[in-house]
């Protein structure tokens, strides 16, 4: 028996007032849709089709390269979407067809697995997976008779108030005989208060050979609003905290740490609050992050301080210290022992091993070597008005405070600056560039000053 997959994502998601498709909303840096794959991939599907429709170019982009789209042009319900999307799939007789909705990132394998083993070892033509809803509102209903015996499936819309009554709902995940499926879902009808076709109605076509499955009720939450996007991002989020506080990541505060699912974190490092892991990052061993920073698409070597930073785009050694409120932006990169201080910003950089940046600095198109120390209020003038230029610093370089480094320009191995300089020429090694105007000094100049401007204001006041 061959097991294909029905993904539905082709719904505009109205509630969430966005031009985003709905299943493009993001979960910890993933669309929600890719959460679903994820889940389906657990039983090695023979085919994977996601029927697609409002933005359907744009949820096509995010899928795994090779997977088959169908696309629902018209949204009819939940029926012809599975229509269309059955139409895609080379199914024979005895085969199994699982039916889920692109918005239900908290779905697991496991749930989707235990369901297709509960059709194939039945003789069931459908499983139905249902969950006690602590609010049922707006789901339909699971209906029983008296023996407990499944009957039928009701949405709430089209409920009477003994059915509206119901606790037990459908959760909108199936798993369908494919020939039941193919054979039914062309007899469906639009006779409910939706006008649509609906595909609990092909449960409802085999009520004495449906089976009803329980599912946990967090597990079948959907996501129609940015509330319920929230609610359930905190869920996978603290299911992702939890595997790496079980992998010997220290955390402070849960509640206040936000990781991606594209995080690589290793153990024995430790985040602190307000600290917020995006994109393509990884933290080595040792390091501590946070409080209060950002580091997106970086990678963080092993026994490194970032704190109060703003990090994106940037390579980071072993034991680098970074912060408090630095920004390292795309294309920096700080060698093992280097740091990059209290109101550092670097862009397109790199700071040699052990070179030191510590405070009120930018250096933007910038190589340093090794050893080197910039003084505070240095910056490298890299672009003229239409052209970035480079700054090579040599390695054993001190460069004193309020330097201006005018592009392109070299300072050769162990050179000094003067504080206060703006270099235009290159400087030779073991050399002292200076170049500032020579200080005057006027005596009484001072005083004279502060006389006349007593005297203004005496007679200003005098009127």
């Amino acid at each position: 028996m061959a097991r294909h997959v029905l993904v539905l994502a082709a719904g505009q998601g109205t509630r969430m007032k966005s031009d985003l498709p709905k299943v493009l909303h993001p979960v910890l840096g993933r669309p929600m849709v890719r959460w679903v794959l994820d889940a389906v991939d657990a039983l090695e599907p023979d085919s994977t089709v996601v029927v697609v429709g409002h933005g359907a170019e744009q949820v096509a982009d995010v899928l795994p390269q090779g997977t088959v789209t169908a696309v629902q042009h018209e949204q009819k319900g939940t029926g012809h979407a599975t229509l269309i999307g059955l139409g895609a799939i080379d199914w024979s007789p005895g085969d199994a067809v699982v039916v889920v909705y692109g918005d239900v990132p908290l779905l697991t394998g496991a749930t989707l697995a235990a369901t297709v083993e509960t059709l194939e070892t039945s003789d069931s033509l459908a499983v139905v997976l249902a969950a006690e809803a602590p609010d049922p509102s707006g789901y339909g209903r699971v209906v029983r008779d008296s023996s407990g015996d499944f009957v039928k499936i009701v949405e709430h819309k089209d409920a009477s108030d003994t059915e509206l009554a119901i606790a037990e709902v459908n959760s909108g995940i199936y798993a369908f005989d494919a020939e039941h499926l193919a054979d039914t879902l062309p007899k469906l009808g639009t006779g409910n208060v939706q006008g649509e076709y609906y595909l609990p109605d092909v449960c409802n076509a085999a009520p004495g050979r449906t089976v009803v499955a329980h599912i946990a009720y967090e597990e079948m939450s959907g996501v129609n609003t940015h509330a319920e996007l929230a609610a359930v991002s905190e869920i996978r989020r603290a299911r992702l905290l939890d595997d790496l506080m079980r992998s010997g990541v220290a955390i402070e505060d849960p509640t206040a740490t936000y990781v991606e699912s594209t995080v690589s974190v290793a153990a024995g490092a430790r985040l602190l609050p307000g600290t917020h892991l995006r994109g393509a990052t990884t933290i080595g061993a040792g390091s501590e992050i946070g409080p209060d920073t950002t580091i997106a698409d970086s990678a963080v070597g092993e026994g490194c301080h970032v704190w109060y930073a703003v990090v994106r785009g940037a390579d980071i050694g072993d034991a680098v210290e970074v912060g408090p409120y630095a920004s390292l932006r795309p294309g920096s990169v700080l060698r093992a022992g280097a740091k990059a201080g209290t109101f550092v910003e670097t862009k397109n950089t790199i700071v040699g091993e052990g070179s030191k940046v510590p405070h009120l600095s930018y250096l933007g198109d910038a190589t340093l070597g090794t050893g080197v120390n910039i003084g505070a209020g240095t910056i490298t003038c890299n672009y003229d008005g239409v052209d970035k230029h480079p700054t090579v610093i040599g390695d054993d370089v001190f460069i004193g405070s309020d330097t201006m480094l005018v592009a392109p320009v070299e300072i050769g191995d162990r050179a000094v600056t003067g504080a206060g300089s703006t270099i235009t020429k290159d400087v030779d090694d073991g050399s002292l560039a200076v170049e500032r105007s020579n200080q005057r000094q006027v005596p009484g100049y001072g005083d004279k000053l502060r006389e006349r401007k007593v005297a203004k204001r005496r007679a200003k006041e005098d009127g």
